[in-house]
């Protein structure tokens, strides 16, 4: 008897993983679902306001009209089309680029370093990436010759991977057996380097200060096509990097000693994931400017909805992060209309209230 009860107990229990394991791959698709159609609303809310152009209701005419085998009059004219087309469109779709990879490079640093906290700005890109991009300004200033190229984005672009390079040579070299503290540490040590040279050099450059400011602010008034397909690459190569090791991530949550138990190179693991989020994040910022908040607001946000666990908090992120940018967007060209307001002012607007409620909720559950 005693040989035939445990064969019974498995055929009996057999059928429940695969029932457990359907539902909750019905569940993950809706989600992606869910995901892509609020980024879908958004993208479509988001080009129809603006300051100029047709009124906002037929700008879903005529996307539907340029739709193939559709046909619908929507009343737009060729000029109004391309208000929409070269000027708002770009926009969105930068804003959800930047967004989506704001939010998904600050919910992997979360879990890389088990700190809910953190964001993409934790090792340095951010004062690298202003650093680089106070440079170009300065040296921009005083050419005698156009640039073939922006000079500024480039500069932005590769002072944010020069600055987390140097914050992980430090870290890892001075912080054997506890290298996430010990890269947090010299992130802070390097953001304070880089922020006082900035300084230094506005001092002796007072006449960029308001360029320097405004950039640092968040910006994307100036989005173009050309600034998609600039940093398109690189946030897709980030973004499939981070997806596919969303569930190392997770297993990342339960400690080094214990993810190395259970056979996972934590430093290897650790290292691609700042690699592919410090790449992605410093090509949006070379484009859009320093916004802060995204990366702490959009993953903490998910977290509520679904859990803890990172197979649905990266995705999940990527999704509502793109989402939240579009929207967050909208404010700034209409409260201060003919100007406008700061995309970074927004995003702080409403960072920092959801900021100081996450610190609340850590500590009542602590």
């Amino acid at each position: 008897m005693s040989t035939v009860r445990p064969e019974r107990s498995r055929d009996v229990a057999r059928p429940a993983p695969q029932s457990a394991h359907v539902s909750s791959s019905g569940r993950n698709t809706a989600w992606w679902l869910g995901g892509a159609a609020v980024v879908l609303l958004a993208a479509v809310i988001g080009a129809a306001i603006g300051p100029a152009g047709p009124a906002w209701w037929r700008v879903p005419l005529v996307l539907l009209d340029r739709l193939p085998l559709i046909s619908v009059d929507s009343g737009v004219t060729d000029a109004q089309w391309n208000i929409v087309w070269q000027i708002r469109a770009p926009r969105v779709v930068l804003a959800a680029l930047v967004g989506a990879m704001l939010s998904i490079a600050g919910a992997s640093y979360q879990g890389a370093f088990r700190n809910p906290l953190v964001d993409p700005y934790l090792l340095g890109v951010a004062a690298g990436a202003g650093l680089g991009a106070t440079v170009a300004f300065v040296v921009n200033r005083e050419a005698t010759q156009q640039w073939v190229i922006d000079p500024v984005p480039l500069a932005a672009f590769v002072g944010g991977l020069i600055a987390v390079a140097l914050t992980y040579v430090v870290g890892t070299a001075f912080g054997a057996g506890r290298s996430a503290t010990a890269l947090v540490l010299a992130g802070v040590a390097v953001t304070s380097l880089a922020t006082a040279i900035q300084t230094f050099v506005l001092q002796r450059n007072n006449d960029v200060v308001r360029q320097v400011y405004s950039w640092i602010l968040g910006r994307l008034t100036t989005a173009t096509w050309g600034d998609v397909r600039l940093i398109l690459p690189y946030i897709i190569v980030s973004s499939v990097v981070l997806l596919l090791h969303r569930r190392l991530i997770d297993v990342l949550r339960v400690g080094d000693d214990e993810a190395r138990a259970l056979g996972v190179n934590v430093d290897r693991v650790r290292l691609v994931v700042v690699l592919a989020a410090t790449l992605g994040t410093s090509a949006a910022v070379a484009v859009s400017g320093l916004i802060g908040f995204v990366g702490i607001i959009v993953p903490h946000t998910v977290r509520l909805l679904l859990g803890a666990s990172y197979r649905r908090v990266i995705p999940l992120s990527m999704f509502l992060g793109a989402a939240f940018l579009i929207a967050a967007d909208i404010p700034g060209r209409v409260l201060t209309s003919p100007s406008e307001t700061p995309i970074g002012v927004v995003t702080a607007f409403f960072g920092a209230p959801f900021f100081l409620l996450i610190l609340r909720l850590r500590d009542q559950r602590a």
